[in-house]
């Protein structure tokens, strides 16, 4: 089964592709900040995950050529994830936006108290 090729107006339009949704980000930080990781260990780093979430979402991210599966041929079997070279470009594109959300953090985090639920 073949994918259909997606249609982007801008390379805003394409990242977003990619690094859309909660978790994804998230994942990206973690393999940034501490390297390569194991399964158990990128878990304990993106706190609040599914193991279901966290699979879904590193099979996405490998099929888009952002994170490396390594699997070692060892007694137990040993799988560490890595960024690969665009996804630590894409790591580095979003630092700004963390840090954006690092400034504003109080605000948004009052302004969504505040608001009524929808």
């Amino acid at each position: 089964m073949t994918r259909s090729k997606p249609e982007y107006h801008c390379g805003l339009d394409a990242a977003v592709d990619v690094v859309g949704g909660k978790w994804k980000p998230l994942i990206l930080w973690a393999l940034g900040a501490r390297g390569a990781l194991r399964f158990g260990e990128l878990r304990r780093n993106v706190p609040g995950v599914s193991e279901k979430m966290l699979i879904q979402q590193l099979r996405e991210l490998e099929a888009d050529g952002i994170v490396h599966r390594e699997v070692y041929r060892e007694v137990p079997p040993r799988v560490e994830y890595s960024l690969t070279e665009p996804g630590n470009a894409l790591n580095k594109a979003l630092q700004p936006l963390g840090e954006w959300g690092s400034a504003f953090m109080e605000v948004i985090i009052q302004r969504k108290t505040e608001q009524p639920a929808v």
